[in-house]
């Protein structure tokens, strides 16, 4: 009776070990799975954006400009002037976009006084560069930009609207010595960014997938999650800040807009878009986001003095 005991005990313990060896083995090959499939996303997610992006529109009357970043990338760009200008605003675009995605807040700004430098960022349209880095260095295509509306529009206020990437991408290059800034759905630092927009996909199973993914930043891009945080360089930017962002949308949350909003200093603004997701915001509100970013604009660009300094 007592060696059947202890039989069925070992039978016991061998069938735990047995158990518990495959179970770890399951997991390991479930991380080396995660691990593969999410080298293999970040890659799609980071691959350059180019393409042809074509003459600009006819009523524009924009110039084709090519500046030399020191991302080391050529940015291609479109020069937009008016007679007797109140300023010059620099367009920045979103992530796997380009500067026709702009035109329309070009019209605007040109309709309303303001010459403007639309630009593709370093890996979209037809600019060069090998990847996408989230803002690393597109914030070297941002700051040359700037410096080409100062150049060709001396003693003139700047202005910088910045959506998405574009936004983060100013933001990162901040200080930039302009006089507004206007930021559009702008992720607050890339552990978030990421978090949100896999669990957009994936809900509670994000935290994994997400963890995957920002673990390849340094190997793939040099640069660590401690340097991609916008909201970081809110507090220093040197001029008034207009934030704006959709109050449904997940990618950037409303949350995080907030938690942006309190870090910058005045003058500054905040807009929720009621209903509005991660989308062109002039499109979801075209009159309310005309009105309100042309009274921003005009209030801090029209005034003599220049980047907050007496003209005296």
């Amino acid at each position: 009776m007592f060696r059947a005991t202890n039989s069925t005990s070992n039978a016991g313990r061998f069938l735990c070990r047995r158990v518990v060896r495959r179970s770890g083995l399951a997991a390991l090959l479930l991380i080396g799975a995660g691990l593969i499939i999410s080298w293999f996303v970040a890659g799609a997610l980071i691959a350059p954006a180019q393409h042809i992006v074509g003459s600009p529109p006819s009523n524009l009357s924009a110039e084709t400009i090519s500046l030399e970043s020191d991302s080391g990338a050529t940015i291609s760009g479109w020069h937009v002037q008016t007679d007797d200008a109140k300023g010059v605003v620099v367009l920045v675009h979103g992530i796997r976009g380009s500067r026709r995605a702009m035109v329309r807040r070009a019209e605007l700004l040109r309709a309303n006084g303001y010459c403007s430098v639309l630009i593709d960022l370093q890996g979209h349209g037809e600019s060069s560069g090998d990847q996408i880095t989230v803002g690393h260095l597109e914030r070297h295509d941002v700051r040359a930009a700037v410096e080409y509306a100062r150049r060709e529009h001396p003693g003139q206020p700047i202005g910088v609207i910045g959506v998405s990437l574009g936004g983060a991408s100013a933001l990162l290059a901040s200080p930039l010595g302009i006089d507004a800034i206007v930021l559009e759905s702008v992720y607050s630092d890339i552990d978030r960014a990421i978090n949100n927009r896999v669990a957009a996909s994936l809900g509670p199973l994000a935290w994994l997938p997400a963890q995957l993914l920002l673990i390849q930043l340094k190997p793939r891009l040099g640069v660590s999650p401690s340097e991609l945080r916008p909201i970081d360089h809110l507090a220093g930017v040197g001029c008034p800040v207009f934030l704006i962002s959709g109050s449904d949308d997940y990618h950037t949350t409303a949350a995080e807009t907030a938690e942006m909003f309190e870090r910058a200093q005045e003058p500054k603004e905040l807009w929720m878009v009621a209903g509005a997701a991660h989308v062109d915001l002039l499109a979801a509100s075209p009159e309310v986001y005309s009105k309100r970013v042309i009274r921003f604009l005009d209030k801090h660009m029209s005034r003599t003095p220049l980047n907050g300094q007496s003209a005296e």
